[in-house]
């Protein structure tokens, strides 16, 4: 069953080649993003996305300092 209101994010590290992978499981939060799409966040609120409906990432800092990395895929956890 897949859920509506949860992504995966999988960002590439630079470890072993870049061709480790890590993943963060984000839930929507009732926030709209800058493209009017909703925002996906961790249970930190660190890490935060929009999420359009066709699966498009957009990174959003959570912090003034952050410069967010892109994930290279966003996808619905099994």
């Amino acid at each position: 069953m897949v859920d509506e209101d949860r992504y995966e994010l999988v960002f590439r590290s630079g470890g072993n080649g870049g061709r480790t992978e890590d993943k963060v499981l984000v839930s929507r939060t009732p926030q709209a993003g800058p493209g009017g799409h909703p925002v996906y966040a961790d249970e930190t609120g660190i890490i935060r996305a929009e999420i359009s409906d066709q699966g498009e990432v957009r990174m959003l800092a959570s912090g003034g300092q952050q410069d967010p990395t892109y994930p290279v895929v966003a996808r619905r956890p099994t």
